[in-house]
């Protein structure tokens, strides 16, 4: 092989390694020549969008704001500290909050349904009565007496108490107020002779007794036998 064909074959190899260079520099060309339009374009639409800021913007604001930013970086940092333990605590949740939610829901559906939240509305519909109509002072009153009247609740819970109100409450259907006649005293003597007519006084005079003690502010004291009635 003679001097001459190997420089041609160096050649030909130089050219084969030269080749994609060459077609990679023309594609940086073409990008090249692409860009510089839109380069202009975009310098010269930021230009347009500084100068609606030029009149409140100084480089002295930003030089400041470039140094609380530098002074603030352990807060920066703190801050997203906090967020990542935000993100674990809502990741942490979710599947509980995807569980309970359900639950929530069907609770509150369960409430609609039995109409509670309907009885809720209108007891507060009732205070916003209450309050329109009454002042702070009346309603502090009314609460005094509806105190009063729990007292009194409580003392009617006694199982006796409770007796005796179910026994009086059968007494209306028990008299005959069309029969009723007129008594003299005869008459109340002749009455006393029947077995449910001295019943009814020895209760009553029971009564009597038990009203006594009001005089005594209803304590459970007797009164003395020289003040009772032979």
């Amino acid at each position: 092989m003679t001097n001459d064909k190997q420089i041609l074959e160096r050649l030909d190899r130089i050219e084969a390694q030269l080749s994609p260079i060459s077609q990679t520099a023309q594609g940086l060309k073409e990008i090249r020549d692409d860009l510089i339009p839109l380069s202009g374009q975009a310098f010269r639409l930021i230009i347009r969008e500084l100068e609606d800021v030029e009149s409140s913007f100084q480089l002295e604001d930003l030089l400041a704001l470039a140094k609380r930013f530098l002074r603030s970086v352990k807060h920066l940092q703190f801050s997203l500290a906090q967020l990542e333990n935000i993100v674990d605590f809502v990741m942490t949740i979710e599947p509980l909050l995807k569980s309970a939610v359900p639950k929530i829901i069907n609770y509150l559906d369960d409430l609609e349904q039995r109409g509670i939240l309907r009885i809720i509305q209108s007891t507060l519909d009732v205070r916003a009565k209450i309050a329109a109509s009454y002042s702070p002072e009346d309603v502090e009153q009314i609460g005094d007496g509806l105190v009063a009247m729990l007292g009194v609740a409580q003392k009617l819970s006694d199982p006796r108490a409770q007796s005796f109100l179910k026994k009086m409450a059968t007494l209306p259907s028990k008299v005959d107020l069309e029969g009723a006649k007129p008594v003299g005293p005869f008459g109340m003597i002749g009455a006393l002779s029947g077995k449910q007519a001295r019943q009814g006084l020895g209760i009553l005079m029971e009564l009597t007794k038990a009203m006594g003690e009001l005089k005594n502010g209803g304590g459970s004291s007797a009164a003395p036998e020289s003040e009772t009635i032979a």
